[in-house]
């Protein structure tokens, strides 16, 4: 049966260049930033972010582009590349809003709660969207979004762990932030990523004697095959109006036999 909803384009799952394009352009910013460090000797670690310093404010936009080593750069870039793509291809509608705001907010939240020390690096951008990606699939109940929560959660479940203080190494307020506001945004953007299709049956002014599938059962559902169709009745010669045919003659008078010589 063919469905009677359209979904618009916003509500399709459509691959575009942006899916891959955008997420290949932040990675490359984390690395381009990583090299120009090493090249030339510089440190941004100052504009990492510093809880409770006006200062340190600035290290919510430049915080997360920032790395203070080239494993904690690789160990960011594969898992920022992989969920940032699944954001832009499943969730259209919202991908923009998700990324920008959720790497503010994630960054605000970290000043507000972290310790009196510098957090660098996107680990918490990436807390942010595996939240997002798994609550909002498992919240919207559509067998795409539910089976990308339980892909999510398989590759990086085990990043669960480092929400917690067990390395004061790590910024774990970072990670905290970014999973919390993740959760959060799950909850706010109530809106359907992907339209249900709607077939003809669930209609309102759905027929059944007119369904061609239905009518080969009858009113206690057993099957009783198509209907057949009778062939239409030959008309007798007698119903059929003789045409109307005219026929005109035309005489010419023969010449005469002086006039022939």
């Amino acid at each position: 049966m063919q469905a009677l909803v359209h979904m618009s384009n916003s509500e399709q799952l459509k691959f575009s260049p942006e899916v891959i394009g955008v997420p290949l352009i932040f990675v490359m910013l984390l690395w381009i930033v990583y090299w120009v460090e090493s090249r030339y000797g510089i440190n941004f670690n100052r504009f990492g972010i510093y809880p409770h310093s006006t200062k340190g404010l600035l290290g919510i936009l430049f915080g997360p582009f920032i790395h203070g080593s080239l494993k904690h750069l690789f160990n960011n870039s594969v898992p920022l590349f992989v969920l940032t793509s699944a954001l832009f291809y499943f969730y259209r509608n919202i991908r923009w809003k998700i990324l920008i705001f959720g790497l503010l907010f994630t960054g605000l939240a970290t000043w507000v709660i972290g310790r009196p020390s510098l957090h660098i690096g996107a680990s918490g951008v990436v807390y942010m969207l595996v939240a997002f990606l798994f609550f909002k699939g498992i919240f919207s109940k559509q067998f795409q979004l539910t089976a990308l929560a339980l892909i999510v959660v398989f590759l990086y479940g085990g990043l669960l762990w480092y929400v917690f203080p067990i390395d004061p190494a790590i910024s774990w307020e970072g990670h905290l932030s970014g999973f919390f506001v993740g959760l959060v945004f799950a909850f706010l953007f109530k809106s359907i990523p992907i339209q249900n299709k709607k077939y003809a049956w669930q209609s309102a002014d759905f027929d059944e004697k007119n369904d061609p599938f239905i009518r080969q059962f009858d009113d206690n559902g057993n099957f009783i095959g198509p209907p057949k169709e009778t062939p239409p009745k030959e008309e007798s010669l007698q119903n059929i109006a003789a045409p109307n045919i005219k026929v005109t003659y035309t005489f010419k008078e023969s010449p005469k036999k002086d006039e022939l010589n």
